[in-house]
């Protein structure tokens, strides 16, 4: 049985909670926690060091209320869906009817690779829906940028307030659509420059070597390994799906390696590509999904000449 505001509400109940002090966000997050353990519901937090901190100052000795490591959840955003919705069906098995999450993405979410995490922030009101979860994203105004929280409102069907509201956001957008729509892409500095390398319609092994020769020098092993995965997949899909000639580009330095695939296609048409796996194997867009899981930022850029995958390797918000 679903309780609180969420009683009667079939499915994913997905709330910001857009905060300017620490006694807002405790104001709104105590309650919701106490309320969740008190209707013996699953209760979790997944937050950073410093509110997990004040957080557990402001509950009860025993509150019941379990803390998940916020660093590895929000990891990338497909990995972060494919852990809360197992998760989710966990709980479900054990007989919960509900159940209730606070959580924050970490600051480096906003800086150039927002517009991934913007998506994830979309995605999870279809791929959480098959569950009872009432969750509460966290957004600081102080510090969020604007164009990061106009963002919040348009993929968040509610706002909590601390006075015990739940406002509608009225500029909600639905997933498939929000999902079509094009994300501003900041270019990364690596790119102002030459490519290091350059080919025209490699096939996947050819782009593996190039990224086993010259990432070497820049990341580590097991970061070039999974590059070597992801550029794989993206140069197969854009031989398979898209439309000629694919460009693969490579850049590198500052301890990261930045590669570009593209192709005159128009792209996955499938609005989750890469958040969740393919609905329709045959038409695509696994390999995207595994991309997602082996970089640390994946960008995906609509033109007049094509479609571009952008994977980065390392920081993405390096200067």
């Amino acid at each position: 049985m679903r309780t609180g505001a969420a009683a009667g509400h079939t499915g994913y109940f997905h709330e910001a909670v857009l905060y300017d002090s620490p006694e807002h966000l405790l104001a709104v997050v105590v309650p919701f926690l106490l309320d969740g353990v008190a209707a013996g519901e699953p209760t979790m937090v997944s937050f950073g060091e410093r509110h997990t901190a004040l957080l557990r100052s402001a509950l009860p000795p025993r509150s019941g209320v379990t803390f998940l490591d916020g660093g590895d959840v929000y990891a990338r955003p497909s990995a972060a869906i494919r852990s809360y919705r197992q998760l989710l069906a966990d709980q479900v098995a054990a007989g919960a009817t509900q159940i209730r999450i606070v959580g924050e993405l970490p600051p480096v979410a906003f800086g150039r690779s927002w517009d991934w995490w913007s998506r994830y922030e979309s995605a999870i009101n279809h791929a959480y829906d098959d569950f009872p979860l009432w969750s509460m994203c966290l957004y600081d105004t102080r510090s969020t940028p604007p164009e990061v929280l106009t963002d919040v409102v348009r993929t968040h069907p509610r706002t909590a307030t601390p006075d015990g509201r739940h406002l509608p956001n009225e500029v909600y957008t639905a997933p498939e659509v929000y999902l079509r729509e094009p994300r501003p892409v900041a270019p990364d500095p690596l790119q102002r420059g030459v490519p290091l390398v350059e080919l025209v319609d490699p096939t996947p092994a050819q782009a593996r070597a190039v990224v086993h020769a010259v990432a070497t020098d820049h990341v580590g092993a097991d970061e070039v390994d999974d590059l070597s995965v992801a550029v794989s997949e993206a140069v197969t899909n854009a031989l398979r799906h898209g439309r000629p000639p694919v460009r693969f580009r490579l850049w590198a330095g500052d301890g990261r390696v930045v590669v570009t695939v593209g192709d005159a296609g128009t792209g996955p048409t499938d609005p989750y590509a890469g958040l969740l796996p393919a609905r329709n194997v045959v038409c695509g867009g696994l390999g995207l999904w595994i991309t997602y899981q082996s970089c640390d930022h994946v960008a995906m850029q609509r033109g007049p000449d094509g479609f571009t995958l952008r994977l980065t390797t390392g920081d993405p918000n390096a200067t």
